[in-house]
């Protein structure tokens, strides 16, 4: 695996990681009694992106090195 395609894997795998984890922990304006006029009672209050960006990447790497030790391990 070269280190472009490597970049390439650990970038789709991230971003479908990130939309795995961006519902978790989401609580709406209307759930917490916060509206703000002028904005869509389901907008989060705290979305926590920082923290999630960071799972994300933990997460990511772990499944690549397991998609790297596969590639590298089998002839496909």
């Amino acid at each position: 695996m070269t280190i472009a395609s490597a970049l390439a894997v650990y970038f789709i795998i991230w971003w479908t990681v990130l939309f795995a984890v961006l519902p978790f922990g989401i609580r709406s304006q209307q759930e917490s009694g916060e509206v703000v006029d002028g904005t869509e009672p389901g907008a989060p209050v705290l979305p926590g992106l920082l923290k999630k960006a960071a799972i994300t990447s933990v997460i990511a790497a772990v499944i690549f090195v397991f998609v790297w030790y596969i590639w590298a391990n089998y002839d496909f």
